[in-house]
């Protein structure tokens, strides 16, 4: 089978627009923060708040840095990453595809961000009382959900093989 007939195989095209999907869900929200809020708070109950934050380092503001070389080599890392989570999903299973569409499509939009804002706006504010939760946004929910899903099958669930 020649590579062209690969790459249109059904679960590749689902892949593809898995991957769409999610980093429209991404950009669709991060710019309606961005246009209708701003740097507003806008508290929605006792327990979530929508609250701009711009993000220079890596999931929930980890390496965070006042470098552009520390920046700049974060993203070209995470996008080498990203990079290599398509060969491995092309080369994956059903399942695994959608799990690493999953984290690819979160990855894609913050990294989008990375690129044209040089952060990543976070703007969802979970809290109880005086406890807030690192602010995150769409896209490190879909990355946080391949995540888990991807441990999940590879360290909870026994496959057929290792339950003899």
């Amino acid at each position: 089978m020649n590579l062209l007939n690969k790459l249109v195989k059904k679960e590749n095209i689902s892949s593809i627009f898995l991957i769409f999907l999610i980093f429209v869900l991404d950009r669709f929200s991060k710019i309606k923060i961005l246009k209708d809020f701003g740097e507003n708070s806008i508290l929605i109950n006792d327990f979530l708040n929508f609250n701009l934050i711009w993000n220079s380092g890596i999931g929930f503001g980890l390496l965070s840095f006042n470098s552009n070389l520390i920046y700049h080599t974060i993203s070209i890392i995470i996008g080498l990453v990203v990079s290599l989570l398509f060969f491995i999903a092309y080369k994956s299973n059903t399942y695994e595809k959608i799990v690493y569409s999953i984290i690819i499509g979160g990855a894609l939009g913050n990294l989008y961000d990375r690129v044209f804002y040089n952060a990543v706006p976070d703007f969802i504010d979970l809290h109880y009382g005086n406890f807030h939760w690192f602010t995150f946004n769409i896209a490190d929910i879909f990355i946080t959900i391949g995540i888990f899903a991807f441990l999940m099958k590879n360290f909870l669930i026994k496959t057929e093989n290792e339950k003899d």
